[in-house]
């Protein structure tokens, strides 16, 4: 059964086997940010404004406390694609024991750091006072199962490596379907508000977290779990952190500037930030479309550079690119035209719908550029250089955004919400041609050995 959900990416056609793997991961992201979106809406018309405000000002938060370890599940998947394109099974076998072990130690810290110090954190982010207890709440609620998320995405990683995503979608649909019925149980009859909402999401992802482990128990190839041999093996950690680390600071450190961003949109108001929320959210949707051609770029160039098939890197480079310029270009402009619609499915508020609308006009249409440097900087990373493509984006986007907010925004006149928005296209588009540049620097060392 294990070997219809496989992907040989170092054979055959890289454009069908490219959508064999995209197509999946992309739904299963779109299924993830749509039950995300059911607890927004739920909450934006059963619960109020103010509960919209605080489930959506706590995203740049739980992506800064858990972002380090997603940045190691996601390095994860590339350990083991490069052990697998070389057909060393025993590593592979190691590193998936590992990789599950290493969740559920992730997870246990996470629930501390997220319980304990969510309020903390939100003070300092200067959550509006109307908002500040529901987003505690929330918060603390779900970082309670925040283990069930870790275990499922590493689980999921591992399936990745190996080219299936047919399975990580099969199980989102069913945990999600779950989230909103929960959803609809526990804020419209229960009246819950923001800690029903939470309580579906840990219950939807132990479900989750439940099936990818029978899944990897099940297998009959290098990638079966077998529970009782759950360790850490040195080494394969030491790999995982080697390249993982990185990618994880980066994204912490992208959290970091999201907070301060967050901070400065906070500072207008409960309007302001229950649009803004809205519109971010809409906004996943299309970065999902582009992010499941970047990870696909990602695990192909795993397994062929572990194969030593540099050609067919070159190739895929190319394909993930023009399909993550298509994806956003075609879906973010789409997202622009309609957007007074699909705001109005969030809110009633003719504020936090022009509001929304002013993020949506600037960062839609130019989110193409987005997925664009994603795609350079995952190729970095499948060939093993996970350090290069973190020092450029951090000061690509996160510094140059950190000085924006410290410079222009700070002049009177440009103390408005879009003139943080300007800073996001300017950005990717600066970070994406240096990633470029670096890529053919690497390249031409690492393609001649």
């Amino acid at each position: 059964m294990s070997k219809n959900y496989q992907i040989d990416m170092t054979e055959g056609s890289i454009v069908k086997k490219l959508l064999q793997f995209s197509v999946p991961l992309i739904f299963s992201s779109l299924l993830q940010i749509l039950f995300n979106t059911a607890d927004v809406i739920v909450v934006g018309r059963f619960a109020g404004d103010n509960s919209l405000a605080a489930v959506g000002s706590t995203g740049s938060l739980i992506n800064l406390l858990v972002n380090l370890f997603v940045g190691l599940s996601i390095e994860t998947t590339v350990v083991i694609a490069n052990f697998f394109g070389a057909g060393k099974k025993q590593e592979v076998k190691d590193t998936v024991h590992t990789a599950i072990f290493l969740s559920i130690i992730s997870g246990i810290i996470l629930t501390v750091i997220g319980i304990f110090g969510a309020k903390k954190i939100l003070i300092l982010m200067q959550s509006p006072k109307e908002v500040l207890d529901l987003a505690t709440i929330y918060l603390q609620v779900y970082f309670a199962g925040i283990t069930a998320t870790m275990v499922y995405n590493f689980g999921s990683a591992i399936l990745r490596a190996k080219g299936d995503t047919k399975r990580p979608l099969y199980i989102l649909l069913f945990s999600g379907i779950i989230n909103v019925i929960l959803n609809l149980i526990s804020v419209i009859f229960f009246k819950m508000d923001v800690a029903g909402v939470a309580l579906a999401t840990v219950i939807s992802q132990c479900v989750s977290a439940f099936l990818v482990i029978k899944c990897l128990i099940k297998e009959s190839t290098e990638f079966k779990l077998d529970i009782t041999k759950l360790k850490i093996d040195i080494p394969i950690l030491i790999r995982i952190i080697k390249i993982g680390v990185p990618a994880g600071l980066q994204g912490i450190i992208f959290s970091l500037s999201n907070v301060v961003i967050q901070s400065s949109i906070n500072s207008f108001g409960a309007v302001i930030l229950a649009g803004n929320s809205a519109s971010l959210n809409i906004e996943n949707f299309i970065f999902t479309a582009m992010n499941g051609f970047s990870q696909a770029s990602l695990t192909f160039v795993s397994q062929n550079f572990g194969a030593k098939k540099y050609d067919r890197i070159n190739k895929t480079i190319f394909i993930a690119q023009v399909c993550v310029f298509l994806a956003g270009f075609i879906f973010g402009n789409l997202t622009v035209i309609f957007g007074k619609q699909l705001l109005s499915l969030y809110t009633d508020s003719p504020d936090v719908i022009a509001s929304g609308l002013d993020r949506l006009k600037i960062i839609c249409s130019t989110y193409a550029l987005c997925g664009m440097m994603d795609v350079m900087g995952n190729a970095i990373r499948g060939i093993g250089h996970s350090i290069l493509p973190m020092i450029v984006s951090l000061i690509g986007v996160c510094g140059f955004r950190l000085l924006w907010i410290g410079t222009i925004f700070l002049i009177p006149k440009f103390h408005t919400c879009n003139t943080i928005f300007v800073s996001y296209p300017i950005s990717w588009l600066a970070t994406f041609i240096v990633h470029i540049i670096c890529f053919l620097i690497i390249r031409k060392k690492e393609f001649s050995k």
